[in-house]
């Protein structure tokens, strides 16, 4: 399932693979850029990525985003179990970076 949005002026992009995605994630995404947006509004593309690794009790879930604004992209990435946790990580990373290329 891959699918594009525009919301609040910015395209999100997400990705997944052999994946859909529940409205309940569609939406912690946008809460997830509403966030971001109070640190930066220059935000003007946010690119969401959706992967399962391994197999069987192994498996390991991926969000990867990256976050387009002027100058160089942020991007962070987090492994973890349950989607929306992992949203709030790489949002929460991403924030950081955003933070440390303004001072």
């Amino acid at each position: 399932m891959n699918y594009t949005e525009n919301y609040r002026g910015v395209k999100i992009d997400v990705q997944t693979i052999d994946l859909d995605i529940s409205q309940t994630v569609q939406e912690e995404i946008r809460n997830c850029l509403d966030k971001m947006i109070k640190f930066t509004p220059e935000i003007n593309a946010l690119d969401v990525y959706f992967k399962l690794e391994g197999k069987g009790g192994a498996t390991n879930s991926i969000v990867s985003m990256r976050v387009g604004v002027p100058g160089p992209d942020v991007f962070a990435e987090e492994k973890g179990e349950h989607w929306v946790p992992l949203l709030k990580a790489v949002t929460d990373k991403n924030i950081r970076q955003l933070q440390k290329a303004k001072a």
